[in-house]
């Protein structure tokens, strides 16, 4: 058995599961989310608790069951506790600047770079050095700071670019002196 798929999907207060042929509709203090999940996967709700559980033993249905509870499990915490991810910006000049929903970046290119959200994502910029992307969605959330941090990666042997907060720079020795 799955350790993760087993494990049942605890439901908070506030927040209501419904599922229709599979797809699994969740809505919360924070907004509403819906997914269609594989078909194979049995979806039920008893005791204030969602329950994974698959039809057989065979590879392709292991591999869906963890995989459909973790992405349940990741509805649930957006709709009731949201997700965010913390950019960082390093380098002499490298500042962001909040314009209305969007997010200006001064990231080294000759024009500044405009990053718009998307839909149930926002954009803060509590420093000049820093950008929180914060969302219910954690697949939109994570996939916006990556395109945010792919605008200008870290290099490795100066370390400027745009970084996650609690990412860790190696870093290369320079050229040796004669």
């Amino acid at each position: 058995m799955s350790r993760i798929g087993k494990k049942p999907v605890s439901i908070p207060e506030g927040v209501e599961i419904e599922i229709s042929d599979n797809v699994v509709s969740v809505k919360g203090p924070k907004g509403q989310l819906e997914k269609r999940m594989p078909q194979e996967m049995n979806l039920e709700i008893k005791d204030n608790e969602l329950i994974v559980t698959r039809p057989s033993e065979n590879a392709e249905h292991r591999a869906l069951h963890g995989l459909t509870r973790s992405l349940i499990s990741n509805m649930v915490e957006g709709v009731s506790r949201g997700f965010e991810r913390t950019l960082e910006l390093v380098g002499v000049g490298y500042r962001a600047t909040k314009q209305g929903d969007n997010i200006s970046l001064a990231i080294g290119y000759s024009q500044p770079v405009i990053i718009e959200p998307g839909e149930n994502i926002e954009l803060e910029v509590p420093a000049a050095n820093k950008i929180v992307v914060k969302g219910i969605d954690k697949e939109a959330v994570g996939e916006l700071a990556a395109n945010i941090r792919e605008i200008r990666p870290p290099e490795p042997y100066k370390g400027k670019g745009v970084k996650y907060q609690e990412e860790r720079i190696r870093r290369k020795v320079g050229k040796a002196g004669k």
